[in-house]
This record gives C-alpha cells, sequence and structure tokens, in this order.
C-alpha cells in the first residue's frame, strides 16, 4: 500500500505520490473498521480517524484528514516534519514518533496516513481521579521530561542564545495591533527575550504544541506524542518545556471541577482565567513546586541556567498569544501575560 522512495540508504514514503480516497485506504487496508475518535476545535479543524483491527481491536493507522485549505497546509507541513524526523534519527524517542505510511484524499484535501503509536491518553489520567493529584502530576511531569531528554539527546546539535522570539513580537504585533496597551506588553516581552538571550541552550527536535492532550503513556512512560504539525528540526527546546508546563497548569486548574480547592484556596470565590498559571509561577506549594522543577531540570538539562525558568514561561505564555489559531484563546494569553509582568505580577 505505501509508495517508498530511497533517502540516504532508508525507504521513506512518497509523500507526493497520487493519493487515493479514504474508502480506498480502507477497502486496501484488509481487516480493520474506521473510527473517527477526535474533531479539533480549532477554526482550521482536523478530523482525527482510527483504522481499529478486527481481530484484537488495536490501532492500526491512524488519518488526519483536514476540513479547510489552512487545516490542509498543516497536515501538509507535518507530513514533511515525520518523513524528516525517521530519516533523520533513530533512538527510543524516535519510536514514539507516528510513522508516515500515505497521503489520502478527502473532498479535494489532502489528509494524512500514519502508524498509530500505542498507549492511553495522557488526558485520561489527567482528569481520572482514583489517584490523588499530586501522584498524578508527578508521574505525568517526570514521564514528560524523561521523554524530552531522550529526544534531545538524539537530537541535539550544537549550542544557540535562547530564542524565544522566532516571530512572536512581529505576530503579536499583526493580532492585537490596535491595542494601546501592546507597546508596553512588548517593551517588557523584549526584557524577557533579552534575559533569556544572554544564555545559551541545546538545540534540538522541537515538536512546538506539546501539552498533555498529544502525550499518550504506559507503564514504563511515555509510549506516544502526536500532532507534530509545528514540529522543526534544530530549534529552540526550551519552547517545548514552557509550553508543555504552561498547559498542565493552564487545564488542571480549569477542569478539576472543583475550582481552587486543589491548591487550597477558596473554592467560592471568583477566579481569572489562567488562575492556576499564576498560581504555579507566584504561589508556594506542592504543585509550584513540581512545575518549576520541571523548567528547572529541563533547562538544567539543556546547559541554561535553571533560574530563567520563570522567564521561559513568561515568553511561552506570549508564544501562545501569538500564535494559537484561536484569537480569543490568544487574547486570553495576552491578559494573563498583563497579570504576570505587570507591576503586580
Amino acid at each position: 500500500m505505501t509508495d517508498l522512495l530511497p533517502v540516504d540508504g532508508r525507504t521513506v514514503p512518497a509523500v507526493d505520490a497520487p493519493a487515493p480516497s479514504m474508502a480506498e485506504v480502507v477497502r486496501g487496508t484488509p481487516g480493520v473498521r474506521s473510527v473517527v475518535i477526535g474533531v479539533s476545535k480549532d477554526p482550521n479543524a482536523k478530523v482525527t480517524v482510527l483504522l481499529v483491527s478486527e481481530r484484537d481491536g488495536m490501532p492500526v493507522m491512524a488519518v488526519k484528514v483536514p476540513t479547510t485549505p489552512i487545516a490542509a497546509a498543516a497536515v501538509e507541513s507535518e507530513t514533511a516534519a515525520l518523513v524528516e524526523l525517521h530519516a533523520r534519527y533513530s533512538g527510543a524517542a524516535i519510536r514514539t514518533i507516528p510513522r508516515v505510511v500515505r497521503m489520502v484524499e478527502v473532498d479535494g484535501l489532502r489528509g494524512v496516513v500514519m502508524t498509530a503509536v500505542p498507549g492511553t491518553p495522557m488526558t485520561r489520567g489527567y482528569v481520572c481521579r482514583r489517584r490523588s493529584r499530586r501522584g498524578r502530576t508527578e508521574a505525568h511531569l517526570s514521564a514528560v521530561s524523561e521523554w524530552l531528554a531522550s529526544l534531545h539527546s538524539v537530537t541535539g546539535a550544537g549550542s544557540a542564545p535562547i530564542d524565544m522570539d522566532m516571530g512572536v513580537k512581529s505576530e503579536l504585533e499583526t493580532r492585537f495591533g490596535d491595542d494601546r496597551r501592546l507597546g508596553d506588553d512588548l517593551g517588557r516581552l523584549a526584557a524577557i527575550h533579552a534575559r533569556l538571550g544572554s544564555d545559551h541552550a541545546t538545540r534540538a527536535v522541537v515538536h512546538g504544541d506539546l501539552w498533555f492532550g498529544n502525550v499518550l503513556v504506559g507503564p514504563g512512560g511515555v509510549t506516544g506524542v502526536v500532532d507534530w504539525e509545528a514540529a522543526c528540526v534544530g530549534g529552540e527546546p526550551v519552547r517545548d518545556l514552557a509550553r508543555f508546563a504552561i498547559m498542565y497548569a493552564l487545564y488542571l486548574d480549569e477542569g478539576t471541577g472543583v475550582p481552587g480547592r486543589w491548591h487550597g484556596r477558596d473554592a467560592k470565590r471568583s477566579r481569572p482565567w489562567g488562575d492556576g498559571i499564576e498560581f504555579a509561577v507566584n504561589g508556594t506549594g506542592w504543585f509550584p513546586d513540581l512545575f518549576r522543577g520541571f523548567l528547572r531540570d529541563g533547562l538544567r538539562r539543556l546547559g541554561a541556567s535553571p533560574a530563567l525558568w520563570r522567564d521561559a514561561v513568561l515568553a511561552g505564555v506570549a508564544d501562545v498569544a501569538a500564535r494559537t489559531d484561536d484569537p480569543a484563546f490568544g487574547r486570553l494569553h495576552l491578559d494573563l501575560f498583563r497579570r504576570l509582568t505587570g507591576p503586580t505580577g
């Protein structure tokens, strides 16, 4: 079923080969049934379909289908990144990354068929109440930290000044240019970027959207990492550290069902959006300790000062504000950046 081309002594999918329809892919893979497992909520959504074995119920392949031309471009970017990763690298971390099988065409747009990675979505454990939040959080942060260490050890190449801008400033100006307070925000962000840039970190493969919704786990740790649309080779790995920590704190706070109580605050009070991140950055207790420890360990491992953890978080919040598909979600992050960096931040 796969069209292969030789590249540097290896065979990789010929992604420019004619793409069959989804029906042809299913018919050409005997003994499977298709199951739609998710539709992203982004304005330019992708639909994910699993091809599941009829014999044992295990996923065999995953198909990502775009719904708009912009989504199709993102799928093409992910396809190119996955092909390059598997052509250039090997090792335990690389085996957790899906392999491209071939392209597929749906309603005139090109999707991608990938191998299905094993494991249980971290989202399931994230909302599970049968385990203490502290124990669950320790396990999750430890697993991702170990996976990142493995990825960086395989793909790390050279060291360079930490660069958490990479176009964030210009994208903030484009998105929020009519906001009169943006100039002050950009001034504070420039100072943050300058402090980060005074230190160096290893360059490595960057996922670009590393949050717990894209991670699968098993008894031994991380077993799969999906959604490589924003990936790059030789990028700034501090971005992945910050993104995972930020999103873990955000959704832990927003999704507990008992707002405020997980960190000992009054559940009845009205809390601003992003309160969990504020608590992780400025508060005291077991969660801020784990949050900061995750960042400090990662920075140290990359050869940077662990004291830069706070600046990494602030730059990461600005990154989400600039680059998220949803402008309203970006606005929430810009407001959070202001609270964290303002006179009382």
